[in-house]
């Protein structure tokens, strides 16, 4: 069943998204908990395509597919976040949405070489570009990540995911009703697996870290994605969503796209080819 447009009169509504696909263990709990004060439409991918970014569908054919997460319209297309959040935007209905969220992603986006990576804040990212106001939202751990990754996969983590999607739903009404999106782009919010609700939160800035080796050899000619965990750091991580998670707090990060670095007269002059 292709996506088509619906009737929703002047309602307003919110887009529900993310990167780990239609079976996250995230999405139904997430999703009804936003359900409740507000009206939501969900398009995922039909399968995790996490470490994407913003990336685009450009020569294959997009198709979706009709499902339901929670008593909610709901589509798996077989494109990237970025896909779904273009098709949600402007052919899932007669008016596009009012905001976009994206999340609850199974692992922190944390620093400035993952947020870039990440396909739920890439998600976000593409709804900017629409003119959407947006929220990342994951959750994660600093600890043993195959280990973590396993427990909240499992179905006794039900719960906890019930609970977290509580509080995120909490935390995105309370980014709304800050007007915080008014200075910024994006918003990413990264928190511990099953927060209570005096966990405290912080506003932060990104931590300037990247990452070492992505692959590894599989065979002659062939190399796996093996995130070995390796992290650099270009600065300090005080006051940092990264200084946070350890801290096993919540980090609120206001995000602004790419803007141009200020350069010395010196440097600018030379580029400029200008007498000095």
């Amino acid at each position: 069943n292709p996506v088509g447009t619906s009737t929703v009169g002047a309602v307003p509504w919110t887009l529900l998204t993310n990167d780990d696909g239609i079976d996250s263990p995230a999405l139904e709990p997430f999703a009804a908990a936003l359900a409740r004060d507000r009206e939501v439409r969900v398009i995922v991918p039909d399968r995790e395509r996490s470490w994407i970014g913003k990336a685009i569908t450009r020569h294959d054919p997009v198709f979706t597919e009709r499902r339901e997460i929670a008593g909610l319209e709901t589509y798996a297309c077989t494109g990237y976040p970025a896909d779904a959040v273009q098709i949600g935007i402007h052919a899932l209905s007669d008016q596009p949405p009012e905001l976009v969220v994206s999340g609850i992603n199974l692992g922190y986006n944390h620093g400035a070489g993952f947020l870039m990576s990440s396909g739920t804040v890439g998600a976000a990212i593409e709804a900017w570009i629409s003119g959407i106001p947006s929220v990342a939202i994951s959750t994660g751990s600093m600890n043993d990540w195959p280990a973590w990754r396993a427990k909240v996969m499992s179905p006794a983590s039900g719960p906890g995911w019930a609970r977290t999607s509580d509080l995120c739903a909490g935390i995105l009404e309370d980014v709304l009703t800050s007007g915080a999106m008014e200075h910024c782009d994006v918003v990413s919010v990264n928190l511990p697996f099953d927060p209570h609700p005096g966990t405290p939160r912080r506003v932060t800035e990104i931590a300037r870290v990247g990452y070492d080796r992505l692959f590894r050899s599989d065979g002659p000619g062939r190399f796996v994605h093996d995130f070995g965990g390796g992290i650099r750091e270009y600065g300090t991580l005080i006051g940092s969503d990264v200084e946070a998670a350890n801290l096993g707090q919540i980090a609120i990060t206001p995000v602004r796209m790419p803007s141009a670095a200020q350069l010395p007269p010196s440097a600018r002059n030379l580029l400029e080819r200008r007498e000095r």
